[in-house]
């Protein structure tokens, strides 16, 4: 019985994708590499390539003598190198090869295989198989014993239909799509599909037809395979090569018959040396057979054949041709790419000198404000005036060439070892410790300049007022500290830079912000008495309204009131709330009023939210109308009597204290927004109480305004996963969390559109997949957690991470902590100030400061 070996493994290639897949080796599909990589003798084969069955069962066929024999001629080739080694092929069968556009045949299906000068499968077999892979083109013979390659398998290795998958490029095209990527074997039944979509036959009745027509006599008998088989089925080869068909009931009536060496009578009178030369080799007595000497000697082989030549050279030239086509292709697309390159190089070259005109007209315009200033003239220090610098070539891990510009006279440290240690008080030593720090982060900036400066381009002109408006003030308190008469620019001069320079403001703001904190220092280790307790996740964090206390809330069900200044000052073995405030219930978020300094509200798994008075310790009033956990609350900051609250029942209700306090301390909502899914944060603005935020488990922000609840005026769809924050960055800016491991950036300002996909900016740096990890801003800076254990610290302008700062030191034992199991599960800026605090998942908080 035979063995098939060959698992389809082919690298498909087209010649308009080929292009592709030299440019992006990560386009490959429907092939495993390292299967190709093992078998150097694979062949590759493209879509023109076709089975030799589908090209002789083409109803349009006509036969061509010089075209049949050539094909002929290469089987034979094929068929002789395996006999010389002792090998019996059994798969001398059309399904068996394949043929490219120049009619070279492709032996791809395994062979049997006897030891050397035997011919019997038994007897020569034991257990192993050959494949024959490739044969040269046009003639063979020179592919010597390379072609065979001997493996052991088991018998059963493949089932017969292996054939069916050499004979279908369509079967194989299905593969390529199904398997994205993957290496695939494919069986008998997904070819069997394949083949019915592509032609009349199907390929499991052609299979066993031809293995019908294609055995010996002996083999029909009962009797074992020999290499003079092999001889019989070269003979059947010959007369489908000859001999076409009108219909399929005529081409297995004709086959049948031929197993009687009954030729058809057409084939007599039209091709009388082929039809001699078929009956010589399928006579019925194996011993009367010629050998492949034999043939290969004969002289239907190997008469003159003028035209053959001709033909062949014709076939050659055809495929030189092509394939300098093909590398002609190749080089014009390649020219193509270069071009687009070069062209969109030459526009950001451009529009950067366009910048530098640009900063460096502001530049000239402040020096001119500056010299009406004595104070300012008299200061030699001014870190704009950098015209007399020397330049040192710059080394850093940049590697972008680019040159350092240090003042002259000056001792310059190095800055890769000291950076962090520079004098700050020293205006020229900040200026080498933001410099080293723009180099550090080159690449970075570089990245986060162009998206502002494309973003800037396309936005509408109100938007651009609205960057400039608000910029122009961070500008004027950055480049020039402290000089207010630099900031009194001319209205014509503002035009100027909201039409042209709208980046600049924005960008500038980023850039020093970003330059201005080297790391993130621990301040204090809040110590606590209880950190043994395994219920210590701390869920949330939150300063009062003067940034004197903190409140922590988490799954210990209380509520601890630390003063902030005690926790920095005084170094202690234990520090002791000034406050602490027990629930019945496990807490999720704590929230200080922004007006009423004593008042803190908290939100609990029960669903209850309660509204604490911290200067007696005790609940003030309790709202109960939610019916599951409530994950978030927050107090408005227009009307401090106004609490809103989100709750997994899918509802944000809102809440009017002065009326809960009337109704004996029982709360209820004055209005409720319902929506489809669990709401996990709610957020009012910071200086308005008409419109109200909150992120939902369907992946989106709702936007509403207070005067109309009943629809949301803008739904915001970035995120993939759940929402778990959402704050207000200033009145027009909103900073969303999502445990998609993102947070994005929202222009409200776009508000006018019912449902806007694209965020202002996407951060990511931080991992976040499961967990609430916290989120607070502060002055354009965002900080939020991590479950890598660290706190993360971005800027509103840039997309990459500022500063981050893991937790690593137990502060109890002094040893390492496992932060494969932990992560930040809250932070809270100190106000607009540059400290927060922050809290990871065993209950250890940490007062951070950017330094």
């Amino acid at each position: 019985m035979c063995v098939y070996l060959f698992i389809w493994s082919f690298k498909w290639i087209t010649m308009e994708a080929s292009f592709d897949h030299l440019m992006n080796q990560d386009d490959l599909s429907g092939v495993c590499e390292e299967d190709i990589l093992a078998d150097p003798y694979v062949p590759s084969l493209k879509w023109s390539d076709i089975s030799l069955r589908q090209w002789l069962d083409k109803p349009e066929r006509s036969v061509d003598a010089l075209e049949c024999l050539h094909i002929f001629s290469q089987i034979v080739e094929i068929v002789n190198i395996a006999h010389a080694q002792g090998i019996v092929v059994h798969n001398v069968r059309p399904s068996c090869f394949v043929m490219s556009s120049f009619n070279h045949v492709t032996f791809i299906e395994s062979a049997s295989c006897s030891d050397s000068g035997s011919d019997s499968l038994e007897d020569g077999l034991n257990g192993q198989t050959v494949e024959v892979i490739k044969a040269s083109s046009p003639f063979p013979s020179s592919l010597g014993s390379e072609g065979f390659r001997s493996i052991m398998t088991p018998v059963n290795a493949l089932s017969e239909t292996s054939c069916m998958q050499s004979s279908s490029v369509y079967a194989a095209q299905i593969s390529l799509n199904e398997g994205s990527g993957e290496c695939r074997k494919m069986d008998g039944r997904h070819v069997e599909e394949a083949e019915d979509k592509m032609q009349s036959f199907p390929m499991k009745q052609i299979l066993a037809l031809e293995t019908t027509w294609y055995s010996s006599p002996e083999e029909a008998s009962g009797g074992p395979s020999s290499s003079a088989s092999d001889i019989y089925r070269l003979g059947v080869l010959l007369f489908e090569l000859f001999c076409s068909f009108s219909s399929r009931e005529e081409k297995s009536r004709t086959m049948s018959s031929l197993r009687h060496r009954v030729l058809p009578p057409q084939l007599l009178l039209k091709w009388p040396k082929e039809a001699s030369f078929c009956l010589w080799l399928l006579h019925p007595e194996p011993s009367n057979r010629p050998k492949l000497s034999d043939i290969l000697q004969s002289e239907f082989l190997n008469e003159p054949r003028d035209d053959l030549e001709e033909r062949e050279a014709a076939i050659e030239l055809r495929k030189r041709i092509e394939e300098q086509e093909l590398l002609l292709e190749f080089l014009l697309l390649m020219q193509q790419r270069k071009q687009e390159a070069s062209h969109k190089l030459q526009d950001t070259i451009s529009f950067l000198r366009s910048d530098i005109e640009q900063v460096m007209m502001h530049q000239t315009n402040f020096k001119r404000k500056s010299r009406s200033c004595p104070d300012l003239e008299k200061d030699n220090h001014l870190p704009l005036n950098l015209s007399s610098t020397t330049r040192v070539e710059n080394t850093d891990s940049a590697g972008l060439g680019s040159r350092k510009r240090f003042r002259p006279g000056i001792l310059i440290p190095d800055l890769e070892v000291c950076g962090d240690n520079l004098d700050d008080d020293q205006n020229e030593q900040g200026v080498l410790f933001k410099y080293s720090r723009l180099m550090k982060n080159f690449k970075k900036l570089e990245l986060a300049y162009f998206l502002m400066r494309g973003r800037v381009n396309k936005p509408s002109r109100r938007q651009f007022v609205k960057h400039s408006s608000i910029s122009s003030e961070g500008r004027g308190s950055i480049v020039l500290n402290e000089r207010s008469s630099v900031n009194n620019l001319a209205s014509k001069e503002s035009c100027n830079d909201n039409r042209q320079g709208g980046w600049i403001s924005p960008f500038l703001e980023g850039l020093c912000k970003y330059l201005s904190f080297s790391k993130l220092k621990v301040k204090a280790d809040l110590k606590q008495g209880d950190l043994l307790n395994s219920s210590n996740l701390v869920c949330s964090l939150g300063f009062d309204r003067d940034g004197e206390f903190f409140a922590t809330a988490g799954v210990n069900r209380k509520i601890k009131v630390f003063g902030y200044e005690s926790i920095v000052n005084e170094d202690r073995d234990i520090h002791y709330p000034v406050v602490e405030m027990a629930s019945k219930s496990k807490l999720s978020c704590v929230c200080w009023n922004r007006y009423i300094k004593s008042q803190i509200a908290s939100s609990n798994f029960e669903g209850v939210v309660q509204v604490w008075d911290v200067t007696r310790s005790q609940v003030v009033t309790e709202m109960e109308e939610h019916e599951r956990r409530v994950w978030s609350i927050d107090f408005s900051s227009a009307d401090p009597t106004i609490l809103a609250s989100g709750s997994d029942d899918g509802s944000v209700k809102l809440w009017s204290i002065n009326q809960a306090i009337l109704l004996l301390h029982l709360g209820m909502s004055i209005g409720t927004i319902r929506t489809k899914a669990n709401v996990c944060c709610v957020q009012f603005p910071v200086d308005s109480g008409r419109s109200l935020a909150f992120g939902s488990a369907d992946h989106k922000i709702y936007y509403y305004d207070m005067r109309n609840i009943r629809v949301p005026l803008c739904t915001f769809t970035g995120h993939s996963k759940t929402v778990s924050y959402v704050k207000y960055i200033d009145s027009s800016t909103l900073v969303s969390a999502s445990t998609d491991n993102t947070l994005k950036l929202w222009d409200l300002s776009m508000c006018s559109s019912r449902v806007i996909d694209s965020p202002v900016q996407s951060f990511t740096g931080h991992m976040n997949v499961k967990n609430f990890v916290g989120l607070s801003v502060s002055d354009g800076y965002i900080a939020t957690g991590s479950e890598t254990n660290e706190v993360f610290i971005y800027h509103k302008a840039f997309p990459m991470p500022v500063l981050s700062y893991k937790f690593e030191i137990d502060p109890l034992s002094g040893h390492e902590m496992d932060a494969a199991a932990q992560f930040i599960s809250s932070v809270c800026w100190r106000g607009q100030s540059s400290s927060l605090v922050a809290a990871n998942s065993t209950g250890h908080i940490k007062i951070l400061e950017m330094v």
